[in-house]
């Protein structure tokens, strides 16, 4: 198997310089749509675009908004967009030494009650596709439906490769050369979720599990989270990795617009 950690790893940089950006708006940095709001004692930023139903859009480990440049021009035509930096990445605050995945979809269900939405669609790739999972499980009336790509329940190799672990471990492990933060987030994908499989079947709104053939998450892994969950539909991009939402823009929004409004 490809050693698809360290092709993840690359694309930090370019998440944050815009590498997937494909229009003159700066997604992640556009001050007419930008917001700040505080959430569980940070600053928590967030982009607004188009009108209707809310579609929240989760980004992936040390992404920003800006991961989503192929999609929000897409959704904004069907929804109201909401785009969020994550805790620690992106636009919003956070510390090194409180980061967790339970504590980031604290963080997007309690801005959906600051900004008064009962429920909305959630749209979440990869450390994203795991806080709509337990968004769904921890705050479910506010979730109507749900999409996530290249997500992963547990951090050990039945979802991931023992090059991928090894790569993440090696990275935390040169801890000279890297972030305090960056260190931080890749100690979280080694550690965390830790998401039961039968506890997805708690999970009752329509999901969309999604993955590239070629992902860096096990395609094994990502079938046992479509036959846990009751309400789930599972669709794997050919010609894909991790970064299919990238890859194949045109592909992956229709079939995420077709879920959503089937």
């Amino acid at each position: 198997m490809k050693k698809l950690f360290s092709f993840l790893i690359g694309l930090l940089p370019c998440f944050l310089i815009g590498c997937a950006q494909t229009t003159s708006i700066p997604y992640g940095n556009n001050r007419q749509a930008g917001h700040y709001a505080m959430v569980n004692d940070i600053q928590l930023y967030y982009e607004t675009y188009g009108t209707g139903e809310p579609l929240i859009m989760l980004h992936g480990n040390g992404g920003s908004i800006n991961a989503f440049s192929n999609q929000i021009p897409f959704f904004e035509k069907h929804y109201q967009v909401i785009a969020i930096d994550s805790r620690l990445q992106g636009k919003s605050g956070g510390s090194p030494d409180k980061i967790s995945y339970d504590l980031m979809a604290s963080d997007f269900c309690a801005l959906l009650d600051q900004l008064n939405i009962k429920s909305a669609n959630v749209l979440g790739w990869s450390d994203g596709g795991i806080d709509g999972i337990l968004m769904a499980l921890n705050c479910p009336d506010k979730i109507k439906k749900l999409a996530v790509s290249g997500a992963n329940t547990v951090p050990d190799s039945s979802a991931l490769s023992n090059a991928d672990l090894l790569g993440m471990k090696d990275f935390v492990t040169h801890s000279l050369t890297n972030s305090k933060t960056a260190i931080a987030l890749v100690q979280m994908m080694i550690d965390q979720p830790n998401i039961p499989y039968a506890k997805l079947s708690q999970i009752h709104c329509p999901v969309l599990v999604m993955a590239g053939d070629h992902d860096m998450i096990k395609p094994e892994h990502t079938l046992k989270i479509f036959q846990s969950i009751p309400s789930a539909s599972m669709c794997i991009f050919p010609d894909s990795n991790h970064a299919v939402c990238m890859q194949h823009p045109d592909l992956f929004n229709q079939t995420v617009l077709t879920f959503l409004t089937k």
